[in-house]
């Protein structure tokens, strides 16, 4: 009986937190396609859908506590409930990192035909952990193990970008004025925003992984990554 009680809720949950992940899916987009166009005001819808992310989050957060305080779901229940509350705290927490990226754009005056390199693999790390999420959040629906282990092994490419961006920025800020070093240190933010995002994603992949399993798919020394952010 308990069980068909909870089916309609469960299910009602899984359902939002997807509506919150495809929000944070598009924000993804977006964030890097108004620092390609560059219109005047193009950050502020950005900036808003993080108030409304925020506002999503919290409802699934305490729809989550309610269930769990009301109706002693069993322990796989529970593993779903739990998984679901930390996929919207990290879906959350990468709409945190798209709306800096957001008010970073306000601040960048101009962008130097040189640095027209770094821009495309800024651009290739948002497409990147803007596919990553779509997958893991499909990976979250489908209860897929194997999906969720794929999407999550591809954090490495993620990095890899970061670090062409990091150096190839420290190359061209050599020689050049304080406001070209600044842009240049704002691009370096945008970039470690995006590597920020794909680590959050391998999150989300742990915590499918738990949902299913009972347990995260590294180590328990190498799972610590779940949590090191917090304590930063």
């Amino acid at each position: 009986m308990q069980m068909q009680r909870l089916e309609p809720e469960l299910h009602r949950l899984r359902d939002e937190v997807l509506n919150l992940g495809r929000m944070v899916e598009r924000a993804i987009v977006a964030s890097v396609d108004v620092l390609q166009r560059r219109p005047s005001t193009g950050s502020q819808p950005l900036i808003t859908l993080d108030h409304q992310i925020a506002k999503k989050r919290l409802a699934i957060e305490l729809d989550c506590i309610s269930l769990i305080a009301s109706e002693q779901p069993s322990d796989d229940d529970l593993r779903a409930i739990t998984s679901m509350l930390e996929i919207a705290n990290e879906l959350e927490r990468i709409g945190n990192y798209i709306t800096e990226i957001a008010r970073i754009h306000f601040m960048l005056v101009r962008v130097e035909e040189s640095l027209v390199s770094s821009l495309a693999d800024i651009h290739r790390m948002a497409a990147q952990a803007g596919d990553m999420l779509h997958r893991a959040l499909q990976a979250f629906v489908d209860q897929d193990l194997a999906l969720a282990r794929a999407v999550l092994s591809e954090d490495d490419a993620v990095d890899v970008l970061h670090d062409q961006v990091y150096q190839g920025l420290l190359v061209f800020m050599k020689g050049k004025s304080r406001a070209m070093i600044k842009q240049t240190r704002y691009l370096s933010q945008i970039a470690r925003n995006l590597e920020r995002t794909a680590d959050r994603v391998t999150n989300i992949c742990e915590w499918v992984a738990f949902a299913i399993t009972g347990g995260l798919m590294h180590t328990a020394d190498e799972s610590v990554n779940l949590f090191q952010e917090e304590l930063v």
